[in-house]
């Protein structure tokens, strides 16, 4: 029977692998991992990606390990490792899209060289028969430096031969292919220098005319019929291994290939001879272009608008099946335990995928199970577990989560076979809770008179959303468009639907979509979910143009629901659900780029609320809010990821718990900003249209120094970091430069700025002021960092920890993030506070650390003693319920409390402060003891005797009754240590 169980992470630890963290390297931390509580590490992919790549997303090779980080060899002394110390494998799957960029992708190269006729023409999700005529059957590759005719003539485009027999065209460190029926026009032109030098009876002569007549025999790159393609296939190779030979043993057609290449190559000072090469190139299955023309005419999908990574259309079987088999191999062999799934929003039916993937699966752990005598009635054990999974009756046997960024109030899909997602829904929920909402009206009132006055959240992502739309992903939407265009055509109630009104209709509806993308399936199922989207979408885009016609909506909001198909002719029906399941996988990236990478990055107010699936514009949530997302977490997804810091996150957890605190202290933050900024004023640069930096990324910079400061005595490093944070932060707003258009005259203003402000001999004022008041805040950003990783490690689901936090990280957006971290310390010190809480007892330990928690100890040991926590208890943190717990009293708004509780397991209670700056009244005393005053702690249905340990200090306290009811008083809950795991005693 395949009676396959997933295996649940305990806690995951997330690596980003690369040639300075292999696999060998990793596999020398394993014992401190296990040390630290961990049950799975969670690393970045693992297979063969572009050369030099450092985070593994761009992958060309799904069937080898990459060799950068130590291939077959360094993952088996890994996979050793992790089986000794019984730690599982959390892989990183990119079922989307394939690294382009690096020829080592032999799928890619095999469809430069024969266009549809590539036996992998059909994995990339390409446009054969695009807008642009002269792009039909080809691939845009917008890689030149400039115009094509430029760049052809300064000769910078070069006919190579190669060893294998064929030939190529290269262009700096780009190689591409040459489509073999090419071939005959470079070996044809010198062919009469070589029969007038050998005769044409010489047998080299002989061979290579038939060699050229068997490539005029080759099937077209334009052919795709089965036969043909693998005609094409096997034959091509024929004609390489015979040039190859030929070349090899004859001097003489050696010769002849270097004369026909210099011809071809031309002369940069005379344009005219360029005319060759450029009638060979356009005899190619691609055409080579100007990186600027990506935007209009690109007609591969991509991811989002990187043009060096290409979709795939891994809904296909044999797509699936090739880019999988590895990453099943590993799985079914029990050295892999888990999977996450990247960028599930970019497929074309991701629930189907999700349960393809659990299915093979199945089909592999059977493979390893039964070997060559697999049970007759394996097919029907197979549907029979699965089916159980989709009732509900059991987990899917293989434990997946999904990236999938959620918007506020919507629900991960039923459907999809997963266990949860990567923990932004949690990382949003836990920071909105240490916000200080009465704050809103001040911060709002700051931040417009700083920067100016701003437009709303909502107008704001509209606009950017729309400027994407016209500027990175052009393309895609034209495609769209004119795709919709030919189908109206083709029916009379629509034809009169012009194609600019379509493109403009499709762009303001994906602007007012409220998700990132609906899942209307190819099989025509619309649910209620996806109508209300697509419903809000359109009633916003008329809302905004009022002056348009509302016909044109309505056509496209019952097109997306496909509630008009029976008015499309029978014989297009199919196109106008591919029309539907087209726009669903555009709307994802719209919103990933206009929001996450532009929004974000213009709207400033608090940036601690800009993380990946926030909303700003809600300024926090209440802890009412927190205790209802945990309960439907248990409730529905218990296994799902819940992280704080991730590799995508834009500031790291500590850094995002500074930056709260100034909503806890809005008129000190008030009286700060403005005198740095009369402090710096000099230092700002007038340039062509104003004075840069502009006031709100001077806002911004702020917040960012106060966030991840690090002390005068770091000021070199830290100056480096924060140039190339504003340079990304100010490109990526896209408002006064941008990556496309940089503006050098404001990137250098911005620099001089950020250099100036932040040397000891030029702003001696400004950096003591700074140092003073970040150090204040980092005082209570502690606290709320203590919190969130209490939090983190105790509600339901299954806690990540991202590589470094263990410690203060005071990490930016990437590549900040993904520095080296020095895994021998944290070993060290996490050896140390085991030893010194063996000699000296919890509470003297806990009393040290509190004392010194500057220096990141604090944070570790809580990590360390709540992950122990969770080991000896894995039912109750897997299983138990959850339990709101609201205090009562003085200080009852500054508690976040909550209990676990297990038939079996017993109870845990979690407690830990919130909003300690105001809770303190300013000073910066630490929250425990009598600053919480009266206030009490109600424990639900538990009777007064009842005992409890802190197992952060050994503290037993005992409850008591009370007018709230029974329970324990918050001054004894944190006496000594600033949070609490309360673990009932038997």
């Amino acid at each position: 029977m395949i009676d396959v169980e997933p295996h649940i992470p305990r806690a995951t630890y997330r690596l980003q692998l690369n040639a300075d963290l292999t696999f060998t390297d990793v596999a020398k931390l394993v014992s401190y991992f296990a040390d630290l509580g961990i049950s799975d590490l969670y690393v970045s992919p693992i297979l063969t990606p572009r050369a030099g790549s450092r985070h593994g997303y761009d992958i060309t090779d799904h069937s080898q390990l990459n060799p950068e980080l130590g291939g077959a060899e360094g993952f088996a002394r890994l996979a050793e490792a992790l089986r000794a110390h019984r730690l599982g494998l959390i892989l990183d799957v990119v079922p989307n899209h394939m690294g382009i960029g690096d020829m080592r992708n032999y799928w890619w190269r095999d469809v430069l060289e024969n266009g549809p006729s590539s036996i992998f023409a059909p994995y990339f999700d390409i446009d054969w028969d695009p807008v642009p005529p002269e792009l039909h059957g080809k691939v845009l590759l917008p890689v030149l430096g400039d115009q094509y005719g430029v760049i052809l003539e300064r000769g910078e485009l070069r006919l190579y031969y190669d060893d294998d027999g064929g030939f190529s065209l290269g262009y700096w460190e780009h190689r591409f292919p040459l489509n073999p029926r090419s071939y005959a026009d470079i070996l044809a032109h010198r062919l009469d220098d070589l029969l007038g030098e050998l005769g044409p009876d010489h047998p080299d002569a002989i061979e290579l005319q038939s060699i050229i007549t068997a490539i005029g025999y080759l099937p077209a790159r334009h052919e795709t019929a089965p036969e043909r393609v693998i005609e094409r296939n096997r034959e091509k190779e024929v004609v390489k291994r015979r040039i190859a030979t030929l070349a090899a043993a004859s001097a003489p057609v050696r010769r002849m290939i270097e004369q026909a290449l210099a011809d071809y190559n031309g002369d940069p000072a005379d344009p005219k001879s360029f005319d060759l090469l450029d009638a060979l190139i356009a005899r190619q299955s691609y055409r080579l272009a100007f990186w600027r023309v990506a935007t209009e005419e690109i007609n591969y999908r991509r991811f989002f608008d990187i043009n060096d990574l290409a979709a795939i259309r891994v809904e296909l079987p044999e797509v699936l099946q090739a880019t999988h088999d590895l990453t099943l191999r590993l799985l079914a062999e029990g050295i892999a335990t888990g999977a996450r799934i990247d960028h599930p929003d970019g497929l074309w039916q991701p629930a189907a995928y999700f349960r393809q993937l659990q299915e093979s699966y199945l089909r592999y752990a059977a493979a390893v199970r039964f070997g060559g005598s697999a049970p007759a009635d394996l097919e029907q054990q197979i549907q029979t577990r699965l089916a159980q999974a989709e009732r509900g009756e059991r987990r899917w046997p293989l434990y997946v989560v999904a990236e999938k960024i959620l918007s506020h109030g919507e629900q991960l899909p039923a459907d999809w076979a997963v266990a949860g997602t990567t923990g932004y829904d949690f990382l949003n929920q836990i920071g909105g809770a240490l916000i200080d909402r009465s704050s809103q009206r001040a911060l709002n009132r700051l931040y417009s008179q700083f920067a100016g006055p701003q437009p709303t959240f909502a107008n704001l992502v509209n606009s950017k959303k729309k400027e994407i739309m016209l500027v990175a992903l052009a393309s895609e939407v034209n495609t769209l468009s004119h795709l919709l265009d030919r189908l109206a055509e083709r029916t009379r109630r629509y034809r009169d639907f012009t194609l600019n009104s379509l493109t403009f209709a499709i762009r303001e509806v994906i602007a007012g979509m409220p998700v990132y993308r609906t899942y209307i399936s190819a099989g025509g199922v619309v649910s209620e979910r996806d109508e209300q989207a697509i419903r809000y979408a359109v009633r916003e885009a008329k809302r905004r143009n009022p002056r348009t016609a509302a016909q044109i909506f309505d056509f496209l909001e019952e097109t997306l629901l496909l509630r008009n198909l029976d008015h499309f002719a029978p014989e297009v029906r199919d196109d106008v659900v591919r029309f539907v399941m087209k726009f669903q996988q555009l709307s994802g990236p719209v919103m990933a780029k206009g929001v996450e990478d532009t929004a974000f990055y213009v709207y400033n107010r608090l940036v601690a609320l800009n993380e990946v699936g926030g909303h700003p514009e809600l300024f926090g949530n209440d802890v009412a809010e927190l205790h209802q997302a945990a309960y439907e977490r248990q409730q529905r997804w218990p296994h799902s990821m819940v992280t704080t810091s991730t590799h995508d996150t834009k500031r790291s957890e500590d850094v995002r718990a500074r930056i709260s605190v100034l909503s806890e202290l809005p008129d000190e933050w008030r009286k700060q900003v403005l005198q740095w900024s009369r402090l710096n004023a000099a230092k700002r640069s007038q340039i062509e249209g104003g004075i840069a930096p502009s006031r709100n990324d001077e806002y911004l910079l702020y917040q960012t120094l106060v966030g991840a400061w690090e002390g005068m005595e770091q000021l070199p490093r830290f100056t480096e970091r924060m140039v190339a944070y504003m340079e990304k932060a100010t490109r990526e707003a896209k408002v006064n430069t941008s990556w496309i258009n940089p503006n050098a005259a404001y990137d250098a203003a911005v620099q001089r700025f950020v250099t100036g402000i932040l040397d000891p001999r030029r702003s001696r004022r400004f950096l003591e002021s700074l140092d003073a008041f970040a150090k204040r805040i980092a005082f209570f950003g502690r606290f709320n960092s203590l919190t969130q990783t209490l939090v983190r490690l105790a509600t339901p689901g299954v806690p990540d920890l991202y590589q470094g936090c263990e410690l203060w990280d005071d990490s930016l957006v990437d590549p900040d993030n993904r520095r080296p971290v020095d895994f021998q310390r944290r070993a060290a010190l996490l050896a140390e506070l085991q030893a010194q809480r063996a000699a000296r007892g919890a509470l003297a330990l806990a009393e040290e650390l509190l004392a010194t928690a500057a220096d990141g100890r604090i944070k570790l040991y809580t990590i360390a003693t709540a992950l122990a926590c969770r080991r000896d208890r894995p039912d109750l943190f897997q299983a138990g319920a959850y339990l709101p717990i609201y205090a009562a009293g003085p200080a009852a708004d500054h508690v976040i409390a909550f209990a676990r509780r297990h038939a079996e397991a017993g109870e845990a209670l979690a407690v830990a402060p919130r909003l300690t700056a105001r809770l303190s009244g300013g000073r910066e005393a630490p929250p425990v003891g009598e600053l919480w005053g009266e206030t009490w702690l109600p424990v639900p249905d538990i009777a007064p005797g009842t005992r409890y340990r802190n197992v952060f200090t050994d503290e037993c306290l005992t409850v008591a009754d009370h007018p709230a009811g029974p329970g324990l008083a918050m001054a004894s809950v944190l006496r000594r240590w600033p949070v609490a795991l309360l673990v009932r005693e038997r």
